[in-house]
């Protein structure tokens, strides 16, 4: 199961909304705020590399206040 950290850079005065609307998106299993370069911190979590991908470029940098995003695609041992 693929799984990934998404570090999030939104428009200032926003965090609040974005975390919440973060929550509510299927497959996020955990989301904070964050101080220094990135705003906020999330992990996913998909079935398949593709649905990971479709998450992240579909439900998460679609979000209105979010301006970039960071992912970092979590490895198997």
């Amino acid at each position: 199961m693929p799984k990934a950290y998404v570090l999030i850079n939104v428009e200032s005065g926003s965090e609040d909304i974005v975390l919440s609307e973060l929550r509510s998106i299927r497959g996020v299993e955990d989301a904070y705020f964050s101080y220094g370069v990135y705003d906020i911190i999330s992990k996913i979590k998909a079935d398949t590399m593709e649905q990971l991908k479709d998450m992240v470029t579909r439900n998460i940098r679609t979000l209105s206040k979010v301006r970039s995003t960071l992912t970092l695609i979590m490895m198997e041992e």
